[in-house]
């Protein structure tokens, strides 16, 4: 996103468009942000165009609210900031309950494309198949978000007859303080942000008798020279 629609997006956010619609008047608006009202109204037009923001149009003006999209784009900035700030610590500490999946994690974790990456850059061949974890409370989400902001162990997208692959950014983790394991982040998934996926040398399930609804401790490394 541009700098300018980053401004614009800047102030909707400190007029509460994340939790609420709000009116704009473009006029007022671009008076703001320091632009004329014709820009002001196209700047507005293209974040919504993105999904950053949605709008209504209405005789007082433009009943705007900031979109969940727009709010992750917000959160993924102040989280990089935060960290450039304030600095971050080596590891996080995430809880979460298992669940069974659809087989999503499972899918990637076979294709030859990704395998081969897994066993370069993580140092182990993960078991044909993930550990899902529902997050057990908003922190536990929250640092999940925090991970998101974070460059991560990055495997490589790519392409076959099939179709074509994206990114998969991965960190290092202990399962129990025992087990060595990696979190996934996938971009392109059907989960929601309160689940995680593990990927293991071994079948996690399997090592400490899981079985659905039994929690499960996570010890997640930000910097892989930490993993030791």
């Amino acid at each position: 996103m541009e700098g300018d629609l980053w401004f614009a997006l800047l102030h909707i956010f400190k007029m509460g468009g994340h939790t609420r619609q709000i009116l704009l008047g473009t006029s007022d608006f671009g008076r703001m942000i320091g632009v004329s009202q014709q820009t002001a109204s196209r700047r507005l037009l293209e974040l919504a165009e993105m999904g950053i923001i949605t709008r209504e149009l209405t005789p007082d003006g433009q009943l705007v609210m900031i979109t969940e999209k727009g709010v992750d784009a917000i959160r993924e900035v102040y989280n990089a900031l935060k960290m450039g700030l304030e600095g971050i610590d080596n590891v996080k500490f995430l809880n979460g309950y298992v669940f069974s999946g659809y087989g999503e994690g499972a899918y990637y974790v076979t294709k030859s494309g990704y395998r081969e990456q897994f066993s370069e850059k993580l140092g182990f061949s993960p078991f044909p198949g993930t550990l899902n974890l529902r997050l057990r409370s908003a922190a536990d989400i929250r640092a999940r978000t925090e991970l998101e902001a974070l460059p991560g162990i990055t495997i490589k997208g790519f392409t076959n007859s099939e179709r074509t692959y994206g990114d998969v950014k991965c960190f290092l983790a202990k399962v129990n303080d025992t087990a060595d394991g990696a979190v996934l982040m996938i971009h392109r998934t059907h989960y929601g942000k309160e689940v995680l996926e593990i990927i293991a040398p071994e079948n996690l399930r399997k090592r400490f008798g899981l079985k659905d609804g039994d929690m499960v401790q996570l010890k997640v490394f930000l910097n892989r020279d930490h993993a030791a």
